[in-house]
């Protein structure tokens, strides 16, 4: 990286424009940017690294930039930063401008601009800049991926502070911890220790979840062992837990199969003794059954001896009743004939009441006779009955014909009343319709006024509003403003107070035989002493802080009144300056206009239905006198040709009724009588018939009941049972015999009557012993049983518990790996014997070679005499890893870096920093900085070390490489010719160049 051209404005301390010319400064290889304290010299490299990284370092970055802004620069000045410079083979220019609080364009206050950035590249074969990116984001990544290092990087690699190297040197190893870990971003190794730690803390939670729920098991395994199984005195993540669990298990296990032996035993012992109490039982049991059973069947033999006599009278009554069975046949067919005979005599009757006096006593021939007659009769009739119903359908028809003319009288006369009024009542409809549409024309003109109106209306009543706010506003910023302006003119004073007695806070800090900060002189023979009412550095840091507040207030008050007024001002443009009484006035006559045209114009589409219905009603009542006159022509000759129809039908009538009013009357007399006819002379012919009948049943009953033995049927009929009482008597004579045969079997059996002969049994005590046989059977069962749950219980929880323990041993081995490395990684483990942290480990390896890189040149400067070693031993309890030595040439002895004089901590530390610039330089890609910084510490060398220190610096200018010392040291603007002087003036500094070229 090589710097170019630095222009700088209104930047710090720089009021105006100001230009560094780095290829001027360059060409002499080293320079010097001197000037008095206070003066910006600083502020220049600040102007660097704000270019590159659009920030500061360190506690000079504050807010969001708009303290770079110089005080001596004039209101209207935009803070700028421009930056010249070739890096990676490419020609940039970076310029950045920090947020801006201006004057107001428009009216008064302040407002507050972002800060802006530009990033462009020369293209040499066209000789002009082309824009790259406007975005801080996209330069300051670009610019990053380029130098390849980050802000502190660069601070401490380009622009090289000998104060904190000189501190680095006296360090002990958790600051230079600190130090090296920003320069080299190491804290990914960090996060690896922490993330280790993690992993350790998650693996050995895992391996305690696991060792809880293996106690778990186990002590459901005691729960299920009872006193057989002692559970070991171990927590959760103890070593041995598993191996211990596991083997009081199998001891669980074992002692409850010997249970399981010793209860199976007991259950056989006790189901052979019971085997023996029911075959005892079952046989006392079936002597008692043998012996109720004998007495049993004496009591029924006696119980049938007392029955002998119904039993013999049963038998002769069923025996009557299979001689009587022979004449019921006959006694059945007598009955149904007599029943017969007298139904038909009944209908006979009925049917002769019905027949005129002349035929009542007819015969069944007669009847017959006088029915065929009536039917002939009936016969002849059926034209005149056709042409009877004609006529009926005559005057029918003629009704109908006077009835349609009636209704075609009333629909002509109302017709005709409506169509007469037709003309007037569409006049009346158009004209309503005319006015809808009118009054909807209306109401959408006024519909486009109304929202302007009400935007309007909304307008004046913000821009009222806001002018109150504007009115608050404008005292709050007066007063902000007063209230800044005081807090800085309070400042300056203090600040200026200050400048005029440095000479004194210098002289506080002298030590006899240090070197003064100033001019590096050991002596100091009338330091400066403090006056009253001194000012020191915190009371003007008090005094910039508050007038750097009341800024803020003022710039926020400032804005806050800006955003009013531009509101106020937009709704002024947009409501004018009429009064919003009068505005809500019109408003609202605007919106009761419309709603009336509205209300007028919803109308129209009811109306034009109406006019469209009206039309059509005048279509169909027009159609309809038309058909109505068609209808009445058709009429006058349809009645004339039913008139002539119903005068031939009537003379034709007359003759066929007779005397009756009306043929159906007469066909229907003629129809009545032939029925009855037929039906009486049927009567007759079946009551003949059924007589006969009778009289064959009774001859054939006499003789059936006098072949069966009885004297007369009436006692055939009285020995005869129905087939009820022939079932229960026959159901009586079976239940005796059987009863009587299953009591001679019983008393019969040889068993039954040996156990008669046998003294009672006594089977209450021998179900007493079964049953005490069969509780211990189930005892000796339940326990038995108790013992094979417990058993399977057992093996169920101990392969769980294995299967855990399995499960449980790739984490165990997985936590153990991650212990192990973490504790390495961390210091505390037995094998890291330096106590060594992973992060320090790495940071070592680095400091090694800063060492190495800075002993070449520190060993120049100190004309061989001192080497820069890293040592990895233990200071004290702390950890060990970032020791740094200096070894002594001339004595040849190791000391620590804090030992060194005033003058070797500077140069050593300068070879420090440009060690360690190499390195940084390496990691960041081997990216080549032709231009570097070194700021401070050069007066406390004495002349010969300051001329080998100078040899040094003036050998970097190897391969165009340019140096810039940063130091107010007078000896060096004798040596060092190429000087960039910063001039300090109450207007602000000023950069002037001179002595190169």
């Amino acid at each position: 990286m090589r710097l170019h051209r630095l222009d700088v404005t209104a930047f710090g301390p720089f009021g105006g424009s100001q230009s560094v010319d780095f290829d001027t400064l360059s060409t002499a290889g080293l320079f010097l940017l001197h000037g008095p304290t206070g003066a910006g010299k600083t502020s220049v490299l600040d102007a660097v690294c704000y270019a590159l990284y659009g920030s500061v370092p360190g506690a000079r970055q504050s807010g969001q930039g708009l303290t770079l802004r110089s005080d001596h620069a004039p209101p209207g000045t935009r803070t700028t930063v421009t930056l010249d410079l070739t890096v990676a083979g490419r020609r940039l220019e970076i310029t950045r401008q920090p947020p801006w609080e201006r004057p107001k364009k428009r009216g008064t206050g302040t407002t507050v601009d972002k800060a802006q950035s530009w990033l462009r590249e020369y293209d040499a074969v066209t000789g002009a800049w082309k824009d790259l990116s406007r975005s801080h984001q996209e330069i300051g990544e670009e610019v990053t991926q380029l130098l390849g290092m980050s802000r502190e990087q660069f601070c401490q690699v380009v622009l090289l502070p000998q104060g904190d190297f000189a501190a680095f040197l006296r360090a002990d190893a958790e600051k230079r911890g600190k130090l090296l870990g920003r320069l080299f971003e190491t804290h990914r190794f960090a996060e690896v220790e922490k993330r280790l730690a993690e992993r350790r803390r998650a693996t050995e939670a895992d391996v305690r979840e696991g060792d809880a729920a293996l106690l778990a098991d186990a002590h459901r395994m005691q729960q299920a062992a009872g006193d057989a199984m002692e559970l070991p005195e171990l927590r959760p993540g103890d070593p041995g837990l598993a191996e211990a669990v596991l083997s009081a298990a199998a001891v669980a296990r074992a002692t409850a199969r010997e249970q399981l032996t010793v209860a199976g035993c007991r259950l056989a012992a006790a189901e052979s003794v019971q085997a023996a109490a029911d075959r005892a039982l079952d046989g006392v049991r079936e002597l008692a059954r043998l012996q109720r059973r004998f007495a049993e069947a004496r009591e029924r033999a006696r119980r049938l001896e007392e029955r002998a006599g119904a039993h013999q009278e049963a038998q002769a009554r069923m025996e009557r009743s299979r001689k009587a069975e022979a004449v019921a046949p006959a006694l059945e067919l007598r009955d149904e004939a007599d029943a017969e005979h007298r139904r038909a005599a009944t209908v006979e009757a009925h049917a002769r009441a019905a027949l005129p006096d002349t035929l009542a006593d007819a015969s069944a021939a007669g009847l017959a006779a006088a029915a065929r007659r009536a039917t002939e009769e009936l016969g002849g009739l059926e034209s005149a009955r056709r042409a009877e119903q004609r006529l009926a359908g005559l005057a029918a028809e003629r009704a109908d014909l006077d009835r349609q003319e009636r209704a075609d009288d009333d629909v002509l006369g109302e017709t005709e009343a409506w169509l007469a009024d037709w003309d007037t009542a569409r006049s009346v409809l158009q004209a309503r319709i005319d006015a809808a549409q009118e009054a909807a024309g209306r109401a959408e003109q006024l519909d486009a006024r109304r929202e302007p109106a009400r935007q309007r209306l909304a307008a004046a009543r913000m821009r009222d509003r806001l002018a109150r706010d504007t009115e608050a506003a404008q005292r709050q910023a007066l007063a902000s403003r007063e209230a800044a302006l005081a807090a800085r003119a309070h400042w300056l004073e203090l600040k200026e107070q200050r400048l005029n007695g440095i000479a004194a806070e210098l002289a506080a800090n002298l030590r006899e035989g240090e070197p003064c900060a100033v001019c590096g002189a050991t002596e100091h023979p009338a330091p400066a002493r403090k006056v009253a009412g001194h000012v020191d550095r915190a009371a003007e840091e008090r005094a910039l802080a508050d007038h750097q507040r009341a800024e803020e207030r003022h710039t926020e008050d400032e804005r806050r009144l800006g955003t009013v007024r531009e509101a106020l001002a937009a709704a002024t443009a947009e409501a004018g300056d009429a009064p919003t009484d009068r505005l809500a006035a019109e408003a609202e006559q605007l919106e009761d206009e419309y709603a009336r045209a509205r209300r007028d114009a919803s109308a129209l589409h009811a109306v034009r239905e109406e006019l469209r219905a009206a039309e059509e009603e005048h279509a169909r009542r027009t159609d309809a006198r038309q058909q109505a006159a068609l209808r009445a022509a058709s009429r006058v000759a349809r009645r004339d040709a039913l008139d002539r129809e119903r005068v031939t039908l009537e003379e034709e009538l007359t003759q066929a009724r007779g005397g009756f009013g009306s043929v159906a009357a007469r066909a229907a007399q003629l129809e009545r009588q032939a029925a009855r006819l037929t039906e009486a002379a049927e009567a007759a012919r079946t009551a003949e018939d059924t007589a006969q009948r009778l009289k064959d049943a009774d001859a054939r009953l006499a003789d059936a009941a006098y072949r069966a033995g009885f004297e007369t049927p009436g006692a055939a009929a009285a020995a005869l049972l129905d087939d009820g009482a022939h079932r229960e008597l026959q159901r009586r004579l079976d239940d005796w015999a059987t009863e009587q045969a299953a009591v001679r079997a019983v008393l019969a059996e040889a068993d039954t009557a040996a156990a008669a002969e046998r003294p009672p049994v006594d089977v209450a005590a021998a179900e007493d012993a079964a049953a005490t046989a069969g509780r211990r059977v189930r005892d000796a069962a339940s326990a038995r049983d108790a013992a094979v749950r417990r058993c399977a219980e057992l093996d169920r929880l101990s392969a769980r518990a294995a299967t855990g323990v399995r499960r449980l041993a790739p984490l165990r081995e997985e936590h153990d790996r991650v212990a192990r490395l973490a504790a390495l990684t961390a210091g505390t483990s037995a094998d890291n014997e330096r106590r060594m942290r992973l992060e320090s480990y790495v940071l070592a390896a680095r400091l090694e070679q800063v060492a190495a890189a800075a002993t070449v040149r520190l060993k120049r400067m100190s004309s061989g005499r001192y080497t820069l070693v890293h040592s990895d031993d233990r200071t004290g309890r702390g950890r060990s890893g970032l020791g740094l030595h200096v070894v002594d040439a001339w004595t040849g002895r190791e000391r620590d870096t804090a030992t060194l004089s005033g003058g070797e901590t500077f140069f050593a530390s300068l070879a420090l920093a440009l060690g360690l610039a190499d390195v940084v330089t390496d990691e960041a890609g081997g990216v080549r900085l032709d231009t570097l910084f070194i700021d401070e510490g050069f007066g406390s060398l004495d002349d010969q070390t300051l001329d080998e220190v100078l040899d040094v610096l003036d050998s970097l200018r190897e391969r165009d490489r340019s140096v810039g010392i940063v130091s107010h040291v007078a000896d060096l603007r004798r040596r060092v010719h190429a000087q960039l002087e910063v001039v300090k003036g109450r207007s602000g500094s000023t950069l002037r160049l001179s002595g190169a070229g």
